[in-house]
């Protein structure tokens, strides 16, 4: 895409603040130009990849979108649903298949495919049943799709985005994972709820793991661009850290209490994915809280671990990671949740 002249550049002089507000990813490809239609392969058709299927749908994000799943009657039933909706949706193609073939040309594969936990099952023997089930998808939507993005959305998914990087032998910056963006969108929801205000108008990031370690940015929080702690502080205005904890804890058990009402998730997450699928594909570059190659950033060392962390997103997949302001506390509650997911993946062999 042509520079369109509005720069990175403030003042006279031309000082430049890209390399001030994002930290490059390192070892990446470079921008690939396309001028043919878009493709998403969703791969996985449970409740959580038709929501995401249908909501890429509706947003007209993509000319084609595929599904591969192993069950053919069930794929070739939703593929047939949802075509039968053509009279009232964008022109989109849409295609099933068993065989990983029909993703050939991928501009954007998400994976949601995974095994269930068995009553009693340990979360260790799950993620190793989850393993190997990634050994028989990412290879062959790799070898279909050489140029594509992953977008990781199982779980756990921090530590299979990890594995889906190692077996497709992709450069960082096009493999990623859904990561804390919807647990952000939830901490912002009820932030906004709190005060009355649109959610849209709340700056809140989760980061680390998408899980029970999460860490809630409460330094960086602003609200119509208002920091709501330095805020508070300045007008002497007193708060509870125990409050703010709740609030993060209720953000840890929304997908439970959901879950635990209907049996499952899927519109959030499929809204949620949708919106990453349309700043990757539309170069929006925006900044999401999603799954990335952490090593080096936020003093997260000891080995190639995956967790979230606020990045900037475009047509290239992961552009950059933002450096967002953290506080000593925060930080080490980051690198806390950096070596929970490595202690994970140490038992995976890979």
């Amino acid at each position: 895409m042509a520079n369109n002249g509005s720069g990175s550049s403030l003042g006279p002089g031309g000082l430049d603040l890209t390399n001030t507000f994002f930290k490059p990813i390192l070892n990446s490809d470079p921008p690939i130009p396309s001028n043919r239609c878009t493709k998403v392969s969703v791969i996985g058709v449970g409740n959580v990849g038709m929501a995401i299927a249908q909501t890429i749908l509706t947003q007209d994000i993509a000319d084609e979108i595929a599904l591969v799943d192993s069950k053919p009657d069930k794929l070739r039933g939703e593929m047939l649903d949802l075509q039968h909706a053509a009279a009232f949706l964008p022109r989109t193609r849409i295609t099933a298949s068993v065989d990983y073939g029909v993703t050939a040309g991928s501009d954007l594969c998400i994976v949601t495919a995974g095994a269930r936990q068995n009553p009693g099952e340990s979360r260790l023997n799950l993620l190793q049943r989850n393993v190997a089930l990634f050994r028989h998808i990412i290879p062959p939507l790799a070898k279909s799709s050489p140029d594509a993005i992953l977008l990781i959305v199982s779980n756990p998914v921090d530590v299979l985005t990890y594995v889906a990087w190692k077996l497709s032998g992709f450069p960082v910056n096009r493999v990623l994972g859904s990561g804390t963006n919807l647990d952000s969108s939830r901490f912002r929801f009820l932030i906004a709820d709190h005060l009355d205000v649109n959610a849209q108008d709340v700056q809140a990031f989760i980061v680390g793991e998408h899980g029970d370690s999460s860490v809630a940015l409460w330094s960086s929080i602003s609200v119509g661009g208002i920091p709501v702690l330095s805020f508070l502080e300045k007008q002497q205005i007193a708060y509870e850290k125990q409050t703010l904890e709740d609030i993060h804890q209720s953000v840890v058990g929304s997908a439970y209490e959901v879950i635990s009402l209907k049996g499952y998730t899927s519109w959030a997450i499929g809204y949620s994915v949708a919106n990453l699928a349309y700043t990757i594909l539309r170069d929006q570059r925006k900044i999401h809280p999603v799954t990335v190659l952490a090593r080096g950033f936020y003093g997260v060392e000891g080995g190639d671990v995956f967790l979230s962390l606020p990045a900037l997103l475009g047509r290239n997949g992961v552009v950059a990671v933002t450096n967002v302001h953290m506080t000593d506390e925060e930080s080490e509650k980051l690198q806390k949740s950096a070596k929970t997911i490595l202690e994970m993946q140490s038992q995976l062999g890979l």
